[in-house]
């Protein structure tokens, strides 16, 4: 069996032995905070890095995932056999009085979202609140059904995306417009193929500075009324996707779910489409709750929910 020793050897010579983290904790680096210890974490700064980590994977033949800020994965309580790779590819370079790039990495997304509205630039400026990074809002194609006045339809990242680099499952780099994502609701074609986004190009719109600000205060206030007190306790948002424009949390309730608990995980009582970690929560307790929802809405309702949440690692 291979060990954690083995990946480190296979690695140190391109990655650098000191580059990389042996037995790093997962749970800290997701918004669950659960799972257990990679054998290896490697933390990529420049589009360069993460390339040549996963080139590195790849060449020796080690298992590799990568990560982002970790707001849509449970890692499993034994952890992930093999090299995660963190994103931390930042950088914000406006192109020209409309148009900005962005790297792929950690803390991105909401720096962007300020810097593009204290240039009085919207199009961004929706997803406020909302934790993600520029690659993994490429990823879902993330979406915000935005308050009144404007809520006459959801609103997606697509809309504004006008391009990104990305390095292909063969290796290759390439620069690919917005219809190479095959973008769908909570979809794009990132979640059937190994490609990696390593920085995004958006197309804004110049918009009075009053109203981006009341746009974003509205935004927040209507989604702490939707998931009050959300902040209290770790979790990875939404479990499950709509189905048939049915919200699944709504299901969930019907079927008596909210408040559910198992061990230190729960439905959340305030919103049965969220588990929340309550303090010590295990990936397999979450997991329960998972399949208890599926498999009791699917019984007395008929419907089948779809997963949203990524599982990662062993369980």
């Amino acid at each position: 069996m291979t060990s954690s020793l083995d990946f480190l050897q296979a690695l140190r010579g391109t990655l650098g032995e000191e580059r990389l983290e042996l037995g790093a904790p997962l749970a800290p680096l997701t918004t669950f905070r659960i799972g257990g210890p990679a054998d290896l974490l490697y933390r990529a700064r420049t589009s360069d890095e993460l390339a040549g980590a996963v080139f590195a994977a790849k060449e020796a033949e080690v298992p590799y995932f990568l990560l982002g800020r970790g707001a849509n994965i449970l890692f499993g309580d034994k952890g992930f056999r093999g090299l995660v790779i963190r994103s931390e590819v930042g950088g914000i370079e406006f192109l020209d009085d409309v148009t900005v790039r962005a790297g792929a990495g950690v803390e991105t997304f909401p720096d962007l979202i300020n810097a593009t509205v204290a240039r009085s630039l919207g199009g961004l400026h929706h997803f406020v609140g909302i934790p993600s990074t520029v690659g993994g809002a490429l990823w879902q194609n993330l979406h915000f059904l935005s308050p009144a006045p404007e809520r006459e339809r959801t609103l997606f990242i697509e809309e504004v995306l006008e391009s990104a680099e990305i390095l292909t499952e063969e290796g290759e780099l390439r620069t690919v417009s917005v219809d190479y994502f095959e973008f769908g609701y909570d979809e794009s074609i990132l979640q059937t193929k190994d490609d990696i986004v390593l920085s995004a190009t958006f197309r804004l719109e110049v918009r009075a500075l009053e109203d981006l600000r009341r746009v974003m205060r509205d935004n927040l206030e209507w989604r702490d009324t939707r998931h009050p007190d959300l902040w209290l306790y770790p979790c990875v948002g939404s479990i499950f996707r709509k189905i048939d424009g049915i919200g699944a949390g709504r299901l969930i309730d019907e079927c008596g779910l909210k408040g559910q608990t198992h061990g230190a995980a729960g439905i959340f009582h305030k919103h049965a489409n969220i588990i929340v970690n309550f303090g010590g929560a295990t990936a397999n307790e979450v997991c329960y709750l998972i399949d208890l929802a599926r498999d009791t809405v699917a019984h007395e309702t008929g419907y089948e929910l779809v997963q949203e949440v990524t599982l990662v690692g062993d369980f």
